[in-house]
């Protein structure tokens, strides 16, 4: 199904929100000031991204790298890339949590520590946001651990509160599971043999015990997966509601409708997989920004800190020595074998002839300045656009490159500078295995981009 759904309206005399558990605290509303008369602005639409520093399963989850990208910032681009919100919020507690929100665009909400504790709501967090804000008429809440969101799902959501009247939307995915009651622990078996002695007699008792009973389907009748139409569950990607529900202590109610989001781009990294899963899943089918992916044909990769590890060892006849790794050669060779130019860069006058002892076959260029203008230069000589290079670097001397690149890198270790340019931050350190996990990143996007061409 490439076009999702949404729900009918139904209006719920006490519809509380899934994210909401307890009595939330009461609203401070304060007086509206600055609306000329007679002129009526259209409601503010804020998204609002609850981040706690505080993770009990994985220490500082919302910013862990998830395929190269800190988990947060998978959210953060389709919402500011949906151009639907007058603004894009993140309310968290945490410095770290605070800068890699803004790097992505986002404003900052610090939110107070009665809302940071394990015990507080997500309600708890909008409400205390919406008593700083008073402007935000409509919150869209969007869940930070659904990084396979798509900016077309929040346009679609935006339209149905705005034009279509909907006081809150949610989303469901569709899944075809069927459901048993639960017995507990003990009660397992229909039939439990016992005996017991009566006036010398040996009495057999059969007990009934509990049994389960199917809640979704006949088990006489299965039905087949095709002719099923499945059942709609909370997915927990976004909650949107307007102002007045969250007032009255509620996320979804009123004119109320679900909005059903395509199985594949409905990943719950709190629930549904582990990281690894979840890696493979946001590679092939999240959101990697407004401009489509185009095919690699050259990648340029930094020698110090990318290739090597940055090391330099001085034998005694003053001859240089340095290092790498032999995973990183099988990465080069596998980029060359599958069509994709490589070439090495160094703003160092590193000696050609230790390179060249590597025998890696690559055309590099060292004691280089001015290394944008370079790898330019490659560019217009092969009669490429920048979106079919792809650059792997770790210093500030690298930021242009990785800026302008259509797939753009660093190693784990690289400086904070090269890390804010990029969109991929690998897991290994320079030297040790980086470029190597890059080759495996842009064989994944190439799949991506194939597939695409396909359809």
């Amino acid at each position: 199904m490439d076009s999702v759904e949404k729900g009918a309206a139904t209006s719920v005399s006490n519809p509380r929100g899934r994210p909401s558990r307890g009595r939330p605290p009461k609203l401070q509303r304060n007086s509206r000031g600055g609306q000329g008369r007679g002129v009526e602005k259209p409601p503010h639409l804020a998204a609002l991204i609850l981040a706690r520093g505080g993770s009990k399963g994985i220490p500082l989850k919302n910013i862990k790298h998830l395929a190269g990208v800190p988990l947060i910032g998978w959210v953060l681009r389709a919402a500011l890339d949906s151009g639907v919100f007058q603004s894009v919020w993140v309310s968290t507690d945490h410095d770290e949590i605070e800068n890699v929100a803004k790097q992505f665009g986002a404003q900052v909400h610090r939110r107070s520590s009665e809302t940071s504790k394990d015990s507080s709501t997500s309600l708890d967090a909008i409400i205390e946001f919406l008593n700083f804000h008073n402007e935000v008429d409509i919150v869209g809440n969007i869940q930070a651990t659904s990084p396979c969101l798509h900016p077309t799902d929040l346009q679609k959501v935006a339209e149905m509160i705005r034009e279509e009247g909907y006081d809150s939307v949610f989303s469901v995915v569709r899944r075809h599971q069927f459901r048993w009651s639960e017995i507990q622990k003990g009660d397992i078996f229909p039939w439990n043999r016992c005996e017991t002695k009566c006036c010398g007699w040996t009495v057999i008792l059969n007990q009934i015990r509990e049994v389960t009973e199917p809640l979704n389907l006949n088990p006489a009748k299965r039905p087949r997966r095709q002719d099923w139409d499945g059942e709609l569950y909370e997915n927990g990607s976004f909650y949107f509601a307007k102002r007045h529900l969250i007032e009255m202590g509620y996320l979804q109610g009123g004119k109320m409708a679900y909005y059903e989001m395509r199985a594949e781009h409905s990943v719950d990294i709190d629930v549904d997989i582990d990281w690894p899963i979840a890696e493979q899943r946001v590679l092939r089918y999240g959101y990697f920004g407004k401009e489509k992916l185009k095919e690699i044909k050259l990648l340029v990769c930094n020698i110090d800190g990318c290739l090597t590890n940055g090391h330099i060892y001085v034998s005694g006849d003053q001859k240089e020595i340095i290092s790498y790794d032999i995973k990183d050669a099988i990465g080069i060779s596998l980029l060359k074998k599958s069509g994709i130019e490589v070439r090495l860069i160094s703003e160092r006058a590193c000696s050609k002839q230790t390179l060249s002892s590597l025998k890696l076959d690559c055309k590099m260029e060292v004691n280089v300045p001015d290394k944008l203008a370079v790898v330019d230069e490659w560019r217009k000589e092969m009669g490429l656009c920048w979106k079919e290079v792809a650059y792997l670097g770790n210093e500030v001397s690298d930021e242009e490159c990785l800026k302008k690149a259509g797939l753009s890198g660093v190693p784990a270790d690289a400086c904070s500078t090269a890390q804010k340019a990029v969109g991929y931050i690998c897991k290994s350190n320079g030297g040790r295995g980086a470029l190597r996990e890059f080759a495996e990143h842009i064989f994944l996007l190439m799949e991506k981009v194939i597939n695409s061409c396909q359809k």
